[in-house]
């Protein structure tokens, strides 16, 4: 599933390409996503209007645009946004929006579960899918608050970190690197974490997320960029998928377990 990383990479990777351009066109060809995607919607706030900012919000893709609405995408677990010349549909292609100087900005999505939709921009904030959202991790994150927020918890300090409501994006990839990094076990409860070590924690996470962007993001099954380039992370984790192997660090051999439905990569050794 993309997460905070590959949405950022792909905002990145499309931004060059879609500020100054205006949507000429937008269809829906396929409106079976988690939500269903409203054409009439989509042109009421999108058609005929410059892009003037790419940002992102968790694993919220957001284009704004002239007028004072917002485009917003979720990949979901195997969407993918791309720029690609103008010709027919291609396979699972949802929705496309064809902008001014001719090429065609595809929403793909085989499983379903990504959204496309519009709103005001001013709404943004209060609507649903962003009203719980916790704190953005990429610039910076405070480990004091992490702490503060993790008093009394008694949920593995991997599921908090997960809970969009403390922090976004940390999906499961980057929860158990950001672990070993820092030397946290998995288990432990959030709350019997000291400020300390949240702090190791803190930097850790923002250090593992900072270096997925730099590298692509991780594709493991479905992410490419808006170019269509694919991420290679992957090539650079510690634990994560590596079970049986030996800890770069140690030696030890990584392990896996499974929390919340989840694999876990580990290392018995490195991590209390």
């Amino acid at each position: 599933m993309p997460e905070l990383p590959e949405v950022e990479v792909l905002k990145r990777s499309l931004s060059p390409h879609l500020i100054g351009e205006s949507f000429r066109s937008i269809d829906v060809l396929n409106a079976a996503l988690r939500e269903p995607a409203s054409v009439r919607s989509l042109r009421r706030h999108l058609k005929g209007r410059e892009v003037t900012r790419l940002r992102r919000r968790s694993k919220y893709l957001l284009v704004d645009v002239e007028g004072g609405s917002t485009l917003v995408v979720h990949l979901g677990m195997s969407g993918r946004l791309t720029l690609s010349p103008e010709g027919p549909p291609e396979p699972h292609e949802h929705v496309r929006f064809g902008l001014e100087s001719g090429p065609v900005l595809r929403f793909r999505d085989p499983r379903r579960f990504g959204l496309v939709f519009a709103l005001p921009t001013a709404s943004l904030e209060a609507d649903r899918h962003f009203a719980h959202l916790g704190l953005e991790p990429l610039e910076g994150l405070d480990g004091d608050e992490l702490w503060r927020l993790s008093r009394g918890r008694k949920a593995p300090v991997k599921a908090f970190l997960m809970d969009a409501r403390h922090v976004v994006g940390v999906g499961n990839i980057y929860a158990s690197e950001a672990l070993f990094r820092a030397g946290v076990h998995p288990k432990r409860a959030a709350g019997r974490i000291s400020r300390e070590r949240w702090n190791l924690l803190a930097e850790a996470v923002v250090a593992v997320l900072n270096q997925a962007v730099a590298e692509g993001g991780t594709t493991l099954n479905d992410f490419a960029d808006g170019d269509g380039t694919p991420g290679y992370f992957q090539v650079s984790l510690a634990v994560y998928g590596r079970e049986g192997g030996p800890c770069a660090s140690c030696s030890e051999s990584v392990r896996r377990i499974v929390q919340s439905n989840r694999s876990t990569f580990y290392c018995p050794g490195c991590q209390r």
